[in-house]
């Protein structure tokens, strides 16, 4: 059988990796445009902050390794057209410009997700602007940081809170432009509030976020000099670095005529399978299922594209292998501010029609005497009618993640909050306190729901 995968990064490589296994007597080829394959994009803010030297440190299997394997790797090869009904792709070589055709029986569509840049076309060709997502896109940023003082940050997601650190941490200036009222409005307000008012009390002055605002005019010729805002606000800056989001990239998929979800992403089926009989679509570029709504949804996570990646794989050899779908759980943090999430906010479940109730509280991590402890500022969101658990946030510089991951295992089984009363946690007063913060926020959305 002849296995041909388009995109090499998370889901690409798994997908090859375990096909090659599974099927040892296949041919399985990958063709990506990228000059790499099966690295780290996560981790590239952590290189930029110079968390490690090398970049090729995020290369988790190079090349060499695949093709010890017998999985062969086509770098620099863009996939211009898929053709089903032919069972072809075709397939530009960058170097060259050479097109040409290649067969499959099975193809697997891992072509991943790119960075918005809508409204920006007419500034993303300037020399200090740059958007992230590829090693050499980290080696630039890097390389640019560590010549300048100044840089400009146009989003307040994930990304853009990883590279905040990373530039302060590095003695730059750092301004920040969100359109929302709060940076990081993945999560509900008043803890995003908490998370901003953290960084701007813990830079040492040396950032700046404007909320609700958004660039009017990029200043300079070959470099961008300065910025003017929609609010009037004007100030020079030395480097820009832009994400406003990531969008699937399904160009192809939807030129050979296979079906597109409500999300923009490629809608598949439980089994990874496509609207088109052997083609196969995972990781950032396919649409999922939330474990919670049970609708469909987008969240492009390099755990998930593993996840994805493994079960086309398990598919087209011919076992039967179903992904359930996802919460949506997520972490990341600031400067000792862990910050964490699974399942609906509470915004996302009222706009679901559910009927929420929720609780906000701060305790301790750990016993009060112990010479560790932090403070856990803990968001429980559940349904009145239900009683099943919609979703939590946690930040704090205690072990919020901790609390995020019981919650994630409990949504994934449907929990309920008269079940979270007295789940069995551990405690010592090293590792948590005496009464948890997870059965307190319960006890009080008990008390809501009864009352």
């Amino acid at each position: 059988m002849k296995i041909v995968i388009i995109g090499g990064v998370a889901a690409g490589a798994k997908a090859a990796a375990k096909t090659k296994r599974l099927l040892p007597d296949s041919e399985v080829d990958i063709y990506t445009a990228d000059t790499n394959v099966s690295y780290s994009t996560c981790g590239l803010p952590f290189y930029i902050e110079g968390v490690f030297e090398d970049y090729r440190k995020l290369i988790v299997r190079p090349k060499s390794e695949f093709e010890k394997s017998g999985v062969n790797i086509h770098l620099e090869h863009c996939v211009t057209k898929i053709i089903p009904d032919k069972k072809k792709i075709e397939v530009k070589k960058l170097k060259t410009n050479e097109i040409f055709t290649v067969n499959y029986d099975k193809l697997v569509i891992a072509t991943g997700a790119g960075p918005v840049t809508k409204g920006f076309e007419h500034v993303i060709d300037k020399k200090n602007f740059y958007t992230l997502r590829t090693l050499e896109d980290g080696v630039a940023i890097r390389n640019k940081m560590r010549e300048i003082n100044h840089i400009t940050l146009i989003g307040g997601g994930y990304i853009n809170i990883e590279l905040l650190e990373a530039f302060v941490k590095n003695g730059k200036n750092v301004t920040l432009i969100e359109r929302s009222p709060f940076i990081m409005p993945i999560l509900d307000e008043e803890i995003s509030a908490i998370v901003q008012n953290y960084i701007l009390e813990n830079s040492n002055k040396q950032v700046k976020i404007l909320n609700e605002d958004s660039v009017e005019k990029f200043i300079g010729e070959e470099n961008v000099t300065g910025i003017l805002t929609q609010k009037g606000v004007g100030f020079e800056t030395d480097m820009v670095v832009l994400s406003i989001g990531v969008k699937p990239v399904v160009d192809i998929a939807e030129d050979a005529g296979i079906e597109i979800g409500s999300t923009g992403a490629i809608k598949v089926n439980s089994r990874m399978e496509t609207s088109i009989q052997d083609i196969y679509a995972c990781g950032d570029c396919a649409e999922k299922v939330h474990i919670i709504s049970n609708t469909p949804v987008w969240i492009p996570l390099g755990s998930t594209a593993n996840k994805e990646g493994r079960t086309a794989a398990m598919n087209l050899c011919g076992d039967n292998k179903d992904f359930e779908g996802v919460l949506g759980s997520a972490i990341t943090r600031y400067l000792g501010l862990n910050i964490s999430k699974t399942g609906l906010t509470e915004r996302e479940a009222r706009r679901l029609g559910y009927d929420t109730v929720s609780t906000v509280i701060t305790k301790k991590d750990k016993a009060g005497y112990m010479p560790e402890v932090e403070n856990i500022t803990l968001k429980l969101i559940a349904d009145m009618r239900s009683h099943r658990i919609l979703g939590a946030q946690a930040i704090g510089c205690g072990d919020a993640d901790k609390k995020i991951d019981s919650i994630s295992v409990g949504l994934a089984n449907h929990l309920e909050v008269k079940d979270l009363l007295d789940i069995d946690l551990t405690y010592a007063p090293p590792f948590s306190a005496s009464v948890d913060i997870l059965h307190s926020a319960a006890r009080i959305i008990q008390s809501k729901i009864k009352n």
